[in-house]
């Protein structure tokens, strides 16, 4: 097996920004192209290498920007393109490069080429977006239903013909079998392409090449063609990053993404791991409890699929996702030492790592009371539904509590001033009532803080090529509360043990490990340098033990 080829983005760290929350310029309540400016020499002493920037596009932001009406302007309440051609220079002056977030599978229903599909039949646009006859009752072709919740057809009194939408209403999708819409999206690629952007987190890409009268929509047979078409016509030649969002994918479809041979993209989101916490039944808004020994199965599968071809994202969180420490950690006692323990996991794997922010501050999830308060669209559509179904309003809320999209869309909280210092006017959406003692200026302040810890780690992976290209090894598999591995690389082992447990733990060491001892690279508690027949854990202890041959 050939190794794999080194490239400029598999020792970086990249940074999720949602503009919407992340920090707000001109006080309108809204964050801003100007406000993330501000905040760029915080992300260069965080190390981060890249920005990845949720939808900052003209939109009318029915699903807060993902609901495109023009590709190659900025929403106003943003800025303006002079403001976002100065974020990727101001970045790239700082060693940051900008991820545009590129959502093709469906535009706006005001993009102009649906407003000129909806004049008539012969129109040259109207073959852009997917039309069907309604069924011999009058209703939709199918029962195809839509992510956000009711029918995923919705009718066109005009032509008397259907349009397809797997999102919002307002988000009708694309016709990928149409070779005008795959020219017209290449060509607005590479304009941002030559604006000197790193590359593109695409969404929903695994959608693309949809057989819509079969309904299958994830995976359709014409998908990897379709993206292969599209590395050749625009990043293929520019070594740029490329990661999909592949709610659908196996680890053998990460390799048919990610296989450089193959010309597709870098690597893909994989939500399997995410997924460990859904209901089989009920899915996101009914949880289940966290189990480790299930989502370290994930891990390890994962892991060892993308060993020596490919490449694998790691995250916790992001835009769609709760908080990595309400989830997956302890937002109460131990809500420092549990982040920093999930920040290590995280960032000692084999992948490209990827902060959501806030995260690097331990920000936990929102627990609003009332469905007035939240503002996702994903949240308050399944809410109504499910209320005229039956389901009480204490149990929809629990499913949001834990689950919605909404707990990672409150706004960064920078200080302990009004409004976590996000904004001088009204916040679009509420800030966390904890910021007064979860926020940025604390954070720096303190030298033991869970964000010293993150850009610890981050320096890390510029420093150790064990901890970008080394392999990987479970340890303890079987063990229900600790999540250990090995990676070794060019005379290199770094041992990685991590208690996801509250409660003190006695850890018994395997003899061939008991003798080892070296360098530890970082840790939540006090340094452990050398191993011995058991190892006493704190909660949530963790640390990772370079040893060089």
């Amino acid at each position: 097996m050939k190794a794999i080829e080194q490239k400029w983005w598999h020792n970086a760290v990249v940074y999720q920004i949602y503009p919407r929350s992340f920090m707000d310029a001109n006080g309108d309540g809204i964050g801003d192209l100007a406000g993330i400016i501000s905040k760029l020499d915080y992300l260069q002493q965080l190390g981060i290498n890249l920005i990845w920037l949720s939808p900052v596009y003209r939109s009318p932001m029915d699903d807060n920007g993902y609901d495109i009406s023009d590709y190659e302007d900025i929403a106003a309440e943003f800025g303006t393109m002079a403001e976002m051609e100065q974020l990727i220079q101001e970045a790239k002056a700082r060693d940051i490069h900008i991820l545009m977030d590129l959502v093709v599978n469906h535009t706006s229903d005001e993009h102009p080429w649906f407003l000129e599909a909806l004049k008539g039949k012969d129109n040259p646009y109207r073959d852009f977006y997917i039309w069907r006859k309604p069924a011999p009752d009058g209703g939709p072709p199918n029962d195809f239903r839509s992510y956000f919740g009711g029918s995923g057809w919705t009718f066109d009194e005009a032509s008397g013909e259907y349009y397809l939408h797997q999102f919002s209403v307002r988000q009708p999708d694309l016709n990928w079998e149409n070779p005008q819409v795959q020219e017209e999206v290449h060509a607005m690629m590479n304009r941002w392409l030559d604006r000197g952007i790193g590359g593109f987190r695409m969404d929903v890409i695994d959608l693309i090449g949809k057989e819509v009268d079969k309904q299958i929509m994830a995976k359709g047979k014409n998908l990897h063609l379709l993206i292969h078409q599209m590395n050749r016509a625009t990043y293929g030649a520019r070594d740029m990053l490329t990661v999909g969002e592949t709610w659908s994918a196996t680890p053998e479809d990460a390799l048919l993404y990610s296989d450089p041979d193959r010309e597709e993209l870098s690597m893909v989101f994989q939500f399997e791991h995410i997924k460990q916490t859904w209901d089989e039944k009920h899915g996101k808004w009914r949880s289940r409890p966290f189990e480790l020994s299930r989502f370290k199965a994930v891990i390890d599968k994962w892991q060892t699929a993308l060993a020596d071809r490919g490449w694998n994202s790691l995250f916790w969180s992001n835009h769609d996702l709760p908080r990595a420490v309400s989830k997956f950690g302890d937002e109460g006692e131990f809500r420092e030492a549990s982040a920093k323990m999930l920040a290590t996991a995280l960032h000692c794997l084999k992948g490209t790592p990827y902060i959501y922010q806030g995260e690097e501050i331990g920000m936990t999830n929102v627990r609003w009371s009332t469905i007035e308060e939240y503002r996702d669209i994903e949240s308050l559509n399944f809410y109504r539904e499910r209320i005229a179904a039956g389901i009480t309003h204490d149990e929809m809320m629990t499913g949001i509590h834990a689950n919605g999209r909404d707990n990672a869309r409150s706004p960064v909280q920078w200080d302990d001033s009004a409004h976590a210092g996000f904004t001088t006017g009204t916040p679009w959406m509420a800030v966390n009532p904890n910021y007064r003692s979860i926020n940025v200026a604390k954070a720096l302040a303190e030298p033991d803080s869970i964000l010293w810890h993150y850009q610890k780690l981050v320096a890390l992976r510029k420093a150790h090529p064990v901890l970008v290209y080394g392999d990987y090894q479970m340890l303890f598999a079987e063990h229900p509360q600790i999540f250990a591995w090995l990676r070794r690389y060019e005379g290199n082992t770094l041992l990685v043990i991590n208690s996801f447990s509250r409660e003190r733990l006695t850890l018994e060491i395997p003899e061939p490990l008991q003798a080892w001892h070296g360098e530890c690279l970082i840790s939540n508690y006090a340094p452990r340098d050398q191993l011995a027949v058991s190892l006493e854990l704190q909660p949530y202890e963790s640390f990772a033990l370079l040893i060089r041959e």
